[in-house]
Formats: structure tokens, sequence, C-alpha cells
């Protein structure tokens, strides 16, 4: 999770949302992502996204199967649909999102009888440090 913090510090430091995003295989990182909407003039550009269009890069398939993706915010409708699509065996995510995320809160995408895949999910590493960043971030730009 310190490697997905350091992603969403360098979201931070170039003006996006703080978000940040490892995937990890075989205890190997093979992929990293954060957010960039605003500096790639991409909706789509979450960190999970980003790091998950790295590690099917790396590994040549857009199956992650046997991948664990950690990252700082609970991810969004669209991320954890992405997350279901490429298969992604295990989410640890650091801090809720009772507005935005779709795990626990909102669509709840892995919950669906439509799921093609359900990850194992984790919560709360991270959490303080992660909630922290982002209520710094937001409170900056009032």
């Amino acid at each position: 999770m310190q490697l997905a913090l350091t992603q969403a510090r360098e979201a931070a430091d170039s003006g996006e949302v703080p978000i940040g995003a490892v995937i990890v295989r075989d205890g190997k990182v093979i992929a990293t992502g954060r957010n960039g909407p605003r500096e790639r003039h991409d909706p789509t550009s979450h960190a999970e996204i980003e790091a998950i269009r790295a590690a099917a890069r790396i590994l040549g398939n857009e199956r992650l199967e046997g991948c664990e993706l950690w990252v700082t915010l609970e991810p969004c409708a669209m991320c954890a649909g992405a997350i279901s699509h490429a298969r992604i065996a295990r989410l640890y995510y650091a801090a809720p999102d009772p507005k935005g995320g779709a795990v626990e809160h909102g669509a709840r995408v892995f919950e669906h009888d439509q799921c093609l895949h359900r990850p194992e999910v984790y919560s709360g590493m991270g959490e303080a440090e992660a909630a922290e960043m982002l209520r710094a971030f937001f409170r900056d730009r009032r």
C-alpha cells in the first residue's frame, strides 16, 4: 500500500485527485497507476484503470488472473467493472468512499448477479493516510 500512496502523492503533485494503485503478481509489483483525467484529458484515467492497462500490456493478456490490486480509495463503478473484467483475484483498498465508491457503497458492483467475476476484497490498510491526503487535497482547493 505504501507504493500506492506514493502514486497518490504524485497525482496530487500534478494537480490530480490523489489516488494511486499498484498491481502485484506472485509477490512482485508489475504495474502502477495514478489518477490522471485532467492531465491526460481522459475521464477514464483513474489510478485503477491505468494500473490495469499497464499490467495487461506487461503480461500480454487482458485477464490479470492471480493478480492483486492495491488502491488508496474504494473503486468507483467504472473501476469495479474493470476489476471484474480483468479477473483481478484480490482487491485491497485503503479508504472507503461513501460518495463515489461502488464496492461497499453505492452500486456494490461485485454483489450483482450480472458481475462476471468477484475478487476477494479487503479494506482499511493505509486508510488514515489515504483519507488525510484526500481531505488535505480538497481543503487546499476550497
